[in-house]
């Protein structure tokens, strides 16, 4: 029972932090231009030990240092953030709305299945890069197909973790 006399519904529970399990790294760059998220997905946090011949050796701290080099360079300030739970992906880039002035999202597998990030991304209205490590047109076929390309600004793929560095470059050049 709550305090009012009624029985209290299980679903009214106090919900599970939404950023547990989550990574997040922020630059000391004064946000000149404004701040630039930098989303990682799942198995992402695995860079530098996970497939090394296909994702090469950098680590994600590695991709988020590049992330804040480039940014600075640009008198961006960058926050970035890695997930394995889709919830906390879509909950970044809502809270990017009128925070944030673009993103830079690297969705692993979820850029093949989720129409939920890709309906994110079109609601916030912030110019976004879509980021592959690797080249997903010579990967699998179920790689070929992305939900998030057609409300992306671009799409970088095949160029490793520079590829991060290339997104923040064209975000700088269009904002």
């Amino acid at each position: 029972m709550d305090g009012t006399g009624r029985r209290k519904n299980a679903r009214q529970a106090e919900p599970p932090d939404r950023f547990a399990g989550m990574t997040e790294a922020s630059s000391t760059v004064e946000a000149g231009r404004g701040t630039i998220l930098v989303i990682n997905g799942p198995n992402l946090n695995l860079l530098g030990t996970r497939e090394p011949e296909k994702y090469g050796t950098s680590t994600l701290a590695d991709v988020e240092q590049l992330a804040a080099s480039a940014a600075k360079e640009h008198g961006f300030a960058v926050e970035c953030l890695q997930s394995n739970h889709e919830g906390v992906l879509l909950d970044a880039i809502h809270a990017a709305r009128g925070t944030a002035a673009g993103i830079v999202l690297n969705a692993g597998a979820f850029t093949h299945t989720s129409v939920a990030l890709r309906d994110a991304l079109a609601a916030v209205q912030l110019p976004a890069v879509e980021v592959h490590i690797t080249n997903v047109h010579q990967r699998e076929e179920f790689r070929h197909h992305s939900y998030l390309s057609p409300v992306c600004a671009a799409v970088i793929v095949g160029a490793g973790v520079f590829g991060y560095k290339l997104a923040i470059d064209y975000l700088a050049e269009v904002l």
